[in-house]
């Protein structure tokens, strides 16, 4: 095959890949931000009073998924590597949807709290195994451009849930449900029909790929054998020990800097509903539930584009620190500032360049940890670096409940999202001046 031949079959392998797999894992992953995030639309509406839920028994409630999560994250995603990523997230998506159904039926603090828990046991391991699968099918060149398509998912979670959340939850008295329950109900059904589908719909590995044709599947899998020894020519640490891979320091840098970053998007994602609710109280404002739905949407479209293009830029350079550094400093500056504002425009404004940084940098930071681990090891430290990450998701809506509980306001618990992020903001200078070239520059097609 001469280099124009290959070229085409690049590109045309790429493509189907694009739109065969990325769609469906993007709607699986829509899905599972959804019903992760459905408690913040719940809360003000409704939840909150009916369970007398303070703040900071609201914020324990949103962050207590994170434990059973957290527990059970890098043996699931071990298992994912073993049994193959069609049955095992098939198997996630059906198991979190039934403990999703049962959030329709929730009478107390403490069976809020367990089911909760319940739910990030189901989920554990769906993200970084969805992040993997998607890696074991697409060569370095074209990760960061995937991973970012896949991405739109999340900030379009909120662009389309939290309207769809509002209508449900105005069915209000459907079948003698408070309308908050009829929303759980609402949100948890699609995760069980379409983990259902992806038993029949994934592929688990490009040789078993009948949709490509027999010269697409040899380039590719030539392409990513080509890489993997690559990957495994370099130090011990990088090899497919999943122990060295959890000893290596870089790893933690990772581990650490999306730690940051999660704090950011979990402290607005499960506490904007909140904040807009209080817009009533500072500003004298009223807002219907619908309305308050298309409110908390309007941060998520910009922030949808610009990681769109953000990426795009990512991928012709190939992804730099900065990519990460910039839009973490740019969050953790414009977030303490966000309820200094006096308007409600003013203040979602603030707030839509907060969700534009956050959501600019997650991409690009899961191109790189995949480009020195490869086989157990990255199963292991992608799911290690996710782990750590998702600790902030248990921390940062406890904290956010706990600052707002003492201070009476949520100016306090934004500084302290903002400190997190510039933390994220400096790790990813330090790992670009202490990383290798063949660690962060982009690989290059010969």
């Amino acid at each position: 095959m001469n280099m124009t031949e290959a070229a085409t079959v690049e590109r045309s392998t790429i493509r189907k890949i694009s739109w065969r797999l990325v769609p469906f894992v993007g709607l699986m992953f829509f899905i599972n931000f959804l019903d992760r995030t459905a408690i913040s639309f719940a809360g003000p509406n409704g939840m909150s009073k009916d369970l007398g839920l303070t703040a900071a028994q609201f914020g324990l409630a949103a962050g207590v998924f994170f434990i059973g999560y957290i527990v059970l994250e890098i043996p699931s995603n071990l298992a994912l590597h073993k049994f193959g990523a069609r049955r095992w997230l098939a198997r996630i998506m059906v198991t979190w949807g039934v403990v999703a159904l049962l959030f329709t039926w929730v009478s107390s603090v403490n069976g809020l709290y367990t089911l909760r828990f319940l739910l990030g046991v189901a989920e554990a391991g769906f993200f970084p195994g969805a992040i993997l699968f998607l890696s074991m099918w697409v060569p370095a060149k074209h990760r960061s451009h995937i991973l970012a398509l896949f991405y739109l998912a999340q900030p379009l979670t909120i662009v389309i849930g939290a309207p769809v959340a509002a209508l449900l939850i105005g069915a209000n008295g459907l079948f003698g449900l408070a309308g908050w329950r009829i929303m759980f109900f609402g949100v948890a059904i699609p995760a069980i029909l379409v983990g259902v589908i992806a038993w029949f719909y994934l592929t688990d590995k490009p040789s078993q790929a009948k949709w490509l044709t027999a010269a697409e599947r040899e380039w590719l899998i030539a392409k990513l054998e080509a890489e993997e020894k690559e990957k495994g020519s370099r130090s011990a640490a990088h090899h497919g020990n999943p122990l060295a891979a959890l000893a290596n320091g870089r790893v933690w840098m990772f581990s650490l800097m999306y730690f940051g970053l999660i704090y950011g998007l979990y402290a607005l994602a499960f506490f904007l509903p909140t904040i807009i609710g209080g817009f009533e109280t500072r500003f004298g404002t009223h807002f219907n539930v619908f309305q308050k739905g298309l409110i908390t949407a309007i941060p998520y479209l910009p922030a949808a584009i610009a990681l769109f293009l953000w990426s795009r830029d990512a991928t012709k350079r190939g992804v730099r620190s900065w990519h990460i550094s910039v839009p973490a400093l740019i969050g953790a500056l414009s977030v303490p500032l966000a309820l200094q504002m006096g308007s409600p425009t003013a203040s979602i404004a603030v707030i839509t360049v907060t969700a534009c940084a956050i959501f600019c940098a997650l991409p690009n930071f899961w191109a790189l940890p995949g480009r020195f681990l490869s086989g157990a090891a990255a199963a292991a430290g992608i799911a290690l670096i996710n782990t750590v990450g998702n600790l902030a998701g248990f921390v940062a809506p406890y904290i956010t409940g706990i600052a707002k509980d003492m201070s009476g306001s949520y100016q306090l618990p934004m500084l302290i999202v903002g400190a997190m992020m510039l933390m994220s903001a400096v790790l990813a200078l330090a790992i670009g001046r202490t990383s290798t070239q063949t660690s962060l520059e982009p690989v290059k097609a010969h």
